[in-house]
């Protein structure tokens, strides 16, 4: 919807799309899709949920074995985003390495793009 043609929405790591993968497989899940909520103190939050259904008006990124969706209404939020899936000595889980951000809270729980108040 908010593509580049030849070009992915957003793009995995290996270690993202390794535990997107295995996520997958335990779940028995089509995909994970993520989205952009209202939240928190700089202003919106990203969303995550193993899906057992696509929906048709999500864009697809599929890369070696893993399925990302994203919501629509998410878009353009999240084009040109790298998700990587860390894991450090306190805690493990996925990151989001998103162009469009420019700010974030101090927890790092939610973000502001840019230009988010012309779009809300």
């Amino acid at each position: 919807m908010f593509g580049i043609p030849g070009k992915q929405a957003v793009t995995l790591t290996p270690a993202a799309a390794k535990q997107i993968t295995r996520l997958m497989a335990r779940d028995s899940a089509k995909g994970l899709r993520i989205g952009v909520k209202k939240g928190g103190c700089a202003g919106m939050e990203y969303t995550m949920e193993f899906a057992a259904e696509v929906n048709p008006m999500d864009e697809i990124v599929e890369q070696d074995g893993a399925r990302v969706m994203i919501a629509p209404m998410a878009q353009m939020f999240l084009f040109g985003t790298e998700i990587d899936y860390e894991t450090t000595l306190l805690d493990a889980g996925f990151r989001f390495n998103n162009p469009n951000v420019v700010d974030a809270c101090g927890c790092g729980e939610s973000v502001k793009f840019r230009d988010q108040d012309a779009t809300a």
